[in-house]
């Protein structure tokens, strides 16, 4: 088991996964570079890490044939550095805190953030942030289960319903050790296990990442109804026109 860190006013990175393709959104182009209440999807999400003052620099994973990335509002700025993106999003990951490990120290803070989630308010990252300050593991912002939850099998139909007590959906930012996370997720790929969120890698090393508790309005944009919906919460936000 790895040995946690107490905070010691270690500094905080961005770290944003953007190689995927999205086509479950059905669009012609990546769901990270869609227009959004007259900006980029990627740029709000860039847009809340950097404006923040502790976050020092963000490292953003890109798909090496990625042509749209150029003609972004923050392709050149000086806090932003690019890796390449990999198979899966673990990989891209990794391949992002290769890349950080040359600016920040083992010790220091990691926000793994999904690319198309642009809606994260800053107080739901000033909570993160703050609850986290002094905890020897890390953790992630999420939101209890509060719908009736159904297993189903392999024909469709309901296998069983499950206990919602507990249950928590992840949201992201994920924060993590630097040294931590890339242990991490070394160990989970090595294992055979392509892990879906950066939690899941850490959990692999017998830790118990914290859950902190945001907003439903931190969603994922995966479908194309999502597009209106992060459209509106942008709006009640006062982030778009």
């Amino acid at each position: 088991m790895t040995t946690p860190v107490l905070d010691l006013g270690s500094a905080w990175w961005g770290l944003v996964p953007a190689a995927g393709a999205g086509r479950r959104v059905g669009a012609a182009i990546p769901k990270q570079y869609l227009e959004l209440g007259g900006a980029v999807v990627i740029d709000l999400t860039l847009a809340t890490l950097l404006d923040h003052p502790r976050v020092q620099g963000v490292v953003v994973a890109l798909d090496p044939n990625d042509g749209h990335w150029p003609h972004t509002r923050y392709a050149a700025h000086p806090r932003v550095w690019t890796a390449v993106g990999g198979a899966e999003r673990c990989h891209s990951v990794l391949n992002a805190l290769a890349v950080l490990a040359g600016k920040a120290a083992d010790d220091d803070w990691v926000l793994v953030h999904d690319a198309a989630r642009p809606c994260l308010r800053r107080s739901d990252l000033d909570r993160l942030m703050s609850v986290l300050a002094d905890d020897p593991v890390g953790g992630l912002l999420g939101i209890p289960v509060r719908d009736t939850m159904k297993q189903a099998g392999l024909d469709g139909h309901i296998q069983a319903t499950v206990p919602r007590d507990g249950l928590w959906h992840a949201f992201t930012p994920q924060a993590f050790r630097l040294g931590v996370l890339r242990r991490a997720l070394g160990a989970a790929l090595t294992a055979g296990h392509w892990v879906t969120d950066d939690a899941s890698a850490v959990e692999l090393l017998g830790l118990r990442p914290l859950l902190i508790e945001g907003h439903a309005d931190n969603l994922k944009i995966t479908r194309p109804e999502d597009i209106p919906l992060a459209r509106f919460f942008l709006q009640q936000q006062g982030r778009t026109c």
